[in-house]
């Protein structure tokens, strides 16, 4: 009998996602694995945990609805944790298998990660098949190879437009064949040195992680409020659920596909009319497809202090005191610090907000920007390697941006989106 793995990690779907329909199509048995990575959890060079509170307790809820969704066709998820180069080949053994099918990873430690895993599966005569899953556009229908993407979006966004077409989502699985999978066992949040914490009542949203919830809020925020028909004129919104599509999270862990979003907007569209709001959802999905090739095109350079450009810029001597003032929201500059707590007790702040935190962290503190990046990393409930540290390096003026320095006069900033100070109220006040 053919028995494969299927190795999931942020693709925790089952629609949309060809790792499980490839290795179902290949396979006799299917063993759904998850592995929690001991180097997800440590602390990093920046002093911040690589997962915090919000993002673990998100990623617990995901595989607990992904487990239950396997359940249901026959299958479930076997959980593991340690160091997936060690634990994958061990399952491997195991049950014989001859095949681990998983996601493409495109950024530099998930790269090294997936490079080990192969090394040792491949001494087991055992391979490792990998497929993107994760983009709007398939890097291969581009109308450019990947080195040679254009460094500036609006290039790429015109000529892909143009040129590429979005493939077919596939089906979800009715039915999978898998071994006897225990019941799921996952660790707890002391297991992974974290703790509970629950979400700030102010919060826009209360996040619940899972592809159950992803398809929920999708339904919600188009069909059932058509929100998306006046997305564009709302997406620099800091009040509440339906300002922005809120997608993020659940694109993060790959809840939720970007492809099954492009797939209902277009129902959307034939039901009630495209607009510019409707194209602009589309827009904001191709900037994350974007900054996910440009990692693969850049590779460890996103992490370095000079970025893309390999630009020398002016960084102060490290401040522990005023990076500290800037998390906790004590900077003194009202807007910033309304943002900083927001983020601090919910996981999530909009992206008016986090332009403007990462300019003052960058123009007005003149700090290593890799900081503001590698808090976010710990803090952000939808905390996306590729987007993360592609729009830190943008606004640090090291990144794709090709005007070079981008300075938000925050005074202005917040009088333009918060005239009456309602969010400064509501967030500075206890």
């Amino acid at each position: 009998m053919k028995t494969s793995i299927v190795w999931f990690k942020t693709d925790l779907r089952l629609h949309d996602n060809e790792t499980l329909i490839k290795a179902i199509a290949q396979s006799d048995e299917i063993i759904p694995v998850y592995c929690f990575d001991d180097a997800e959890f440590v602390t990093n060079e920046f002093g911040f945990k690589k997962m915090g509170n919000f993002r673990a307790q998100f990623l617990l809820e995901s595989l607990s609805d992904l487990d239950k969704n396997l359940r249901e066709i026959g299958s479930g998820l076997l959980i593991l944790k340690g160091k997936p180069e060690v634990e994958i080949p061990k399952i491997a053994q195991q049950y014989k298998v001859s095949k681990v099918f998983a996601k493409r990873e495109v950024s530099y430690e998930e790269k090294q990660t997936e490079a080990k895993v192969q090394e040792e599966l491949f001494k087991l005569k055992c391979e490792l098949k990998t497929f993107s899953t994760s983009t709007l556009y398939h890097a291969e229908d581009l109308p450019f190879s990947i080195k040679d993407i254009p460094d500036v979006f609006t290039s790429f966004r015109k000529k892909t437009e143009k040129d590429a077409l979005i493939r077919d989502s596939f089906e979800e699985p009715k039915e999978i064949k898998s071994p006897e999978i225990e019941s799921l066992k996952l660790p707890t949040l002391e297991d992974l040195e974290l703790s509970f914490e629950p979400i700030d009542s102010r919060s826009v949203l209360t996040f619940k992680g899972g592809e159950t919830e992803a398809i929920a809020r999708l339904n919600h925020y188009f069909f059932e409020t058509k929100c998306i028909s006046k997305y564009k004129e709302t997406r620099n919104g800091l009040f509440g659920a339906d300002y922005s599509s809120k997608f993020s999270a659940w694109l993060a862990l790959g809840c939720i596909s970007p492809r099954f979003i492009h797939d209902e907007l277009k129902k959307y569209e034939q039901q009630f009319g495209a607009n510019e709001s409707t194209y602009w959802l589309v827009f904001e999905l191709l900037w994350r497809d974007y900054f996910r090739f440009m990692m693969k095109k850049h590779n460890a350079n996103f992490f370095q202090l000079a970025g893309i450009q390999n630009k020398g810029i002016e960084v102060n001597k490290h401040n522990s005191h005023q990076l500290q003032q800037w998390i906790d929201g004590e900077t003194g500059v009202d807007f910033v610090d309304a943002n900083m707590i927001e983020l601090k007790l919910t996981g999530f702040m909009s992206n008016r907000g986090r332009q403007n935190v990462a300019s003052y962290l960058c123009n007005d503190l003149k700090l290593d920007w890799r900081y503001g990046a590698a808090y976010f990393e710990q803090q952000l409930i939808d905390y996306d390697v590729c987007s993360n540290w592609g729009n830190w390096a943008y606004l640090a003026g090291v990144g794709n941006d090709p005007r070079g320095n981008r300075y938000f006069n925050i005074d202005k900033q917040a009088t333009d989106y918060d005239k009456d100070k309602k969010y400064r109220n509501l967030w500075l006040k206890g």
